[in-house]
């Protein structure tokens, strides 16, 4: 029981943080949301509690989802660790947890693998420190320091440092990610 009032009251809070962050009244909330500001303070406030569908028109006018509203507010290790691959010469530290897209530093340390691959989309890093090759189809590009790539995945491809250790920050969707970095990204 006592979980419920804490999930209800963390989802009043960011419904009040997301709207006053945009400036806005309860007035321009319930017009957005088409429900009657007097239901939006005490939705607030606490003295109502939220219903689903009420919820679902607040997180839309808002610019969010259920998901962001009613997710864990326990931020229990906050420090990105890397995860070294020695087998693979890649260490990666994923910086994002949305499961669209996933955003990651990688060091490579390893040559260009021999089996270029294809997957759907489209991937795009940029060079922090080094130089990385860049095999895309029958294309061999240089990417050096303070440099980006950005290209369509479904030309076969793979990439390794050149002439030392390079570090990328990378965006890479699902499939670039389980590719790129291994299955449990």
């Amino acid at each position: 029981m006592k979980q419920d009032h804490d999930l209800e009251a963390l989802v009043r809070q960011r419904i009040r943080g997301l709207r006053v962050a945009r400036g806005w009244s309860l007035d321009e909330l319930a017009a957005r949301s088409l429900l009657s500001p007097s239901t939006l303070s005490r939705i607030e406030t606490g003295h109502r509690r939220i219903a689903l569908d009420q919820m679902a028109a607040i997180a839309r006018a808002l610019g969010s989802t259920i998901d962001q509203l009613v997710e864990s507010d326990a931020d229990d290790d906050v420090v990105i660790r890397p995860h070294s691959h020695p087998e693979r010469g890649i260490t990666t530290w994923l910086l994002s947890r949305d499961s669209g897209q996933t955003v990651a530093k990688m060091r490579i340390t390893r040559k260009v693998p021999g089996e270029l691959r294809v997957h759907p989309g489209r991937d795009w890093f940029t060079v922090l420190s080094g130089t990385v090759e860049l095999r895309l189809g029958d294309r061999t590009i240089l990417v050096g320091q303070n440099e980006a790539a950005e290209f369509s995945t479904m030309v076969p491809h793979a990439f390794g440092a050149h002439g030392g250790p390079a570090e990328v920050l990378c965006i890479l969707d699902h499939e670039g990610g389980r590719s790129h970095l291994g299955p449990e990204s």
